[in-house]
């Protein structure tokens, strides 16, 4: 059999907004994967973090100008990233790419947990990595089995899979969830995936997966920790 030809995404334009190492490594990815890419940065040295093979369109200059915004092609931009250092600068030019020029796809970094609530009450899509990163650094400090696998948004709820110890074998699902913020999603045994039901009886080697806040989480795994005494 021939090998399928290898699908290639639709040729867009994109606005980075910051070339500090997470604008330069986005910057760098889409431009690997064929997209036109145009960088915005105040400060020329920050291009010299992009690679050398990176050949899109480099705009020194302030990214709240709206020159500046033009000469990198936001009219006609299908996404934009603001991802500076700055979250003011990012949720004001997130902002204006979303409501002035209609930028179908904007994304808006937050570097600082503290002001992650304005990027919330301006109703844009925030990626808030330091929160996130600590949530994933402090569920993988705790060693009870219960991994995550999805992260919705920036980690208000994930999806989180573990397997049944066999001391639980024969007792219902719902004893062993939490009652509140943790729902099961799926079920597998001997691999064949279950819908859960109400009053299910799991096994021994079960591998479930739960949609859950960290709260919930964490009193799963709370749980399992106790059930290991």
């Amino acid at each position: 059999m021939k090998p399928e030809p290898e699908k290639k995404h639709k040729r867009m334009q994109f606005v980075v907004v910051g070339c500090g190492r997470l604008g330069s490594a986005l910057a760098y990815r889409l431009f690997r994967a064929g997209h036109s890419v145009a960088v915005i940065d105040s400060s020329p040295e920050s291009f010299g973090n992009l690679p050398p093979d990176f050949s899109g369109r480099l705009h020194e200059g302030d990214a709240l100008s709206q020159d500046v915004l033009i000469r990198a092609g936001i009219e006609t931009a299908d996404a934009l990233a603001a991802v500076t250092s700055s979250d003011a600068i990012n949720a004001v030019v997130a902002r204006v790419a979303r409501e002035v020029y209609h930028v179908p796809n904007v994304v808006a970094r937050n570097y600082d947990p503290r002001y992650r609530v304005l990027f919330e009450e301006l109703e844009l899509q925030v990626i808030s990595s330091t929160s996130w990163g600590a949530q994933r650094i402090e569920e993988l400090l705790y060693d009870s089995g219960v991994h995550t696998v999805f992260s919705a948004g920036n980690g208000e709820v994930e999806i989180y899979e573990f397997v049944i110890p066999e001391r639980w074998d024969g007792k219902l699902l719902e004893d062993l969830l939490p009652d509140e913020e943790c729902l099961p999603i799926s079920i597998t045994r001997a691999g064949r995936a279950m819908l859960p039901q109400t009053g299910m009886v799991i096994k021994g080697g079960d591998i479930i997966h739960v949609s859950a806040t960290f709260n919930g989480s964490n009193c799963l795994r709370q749980k399992l920790l106790e059930e290991r005494e």
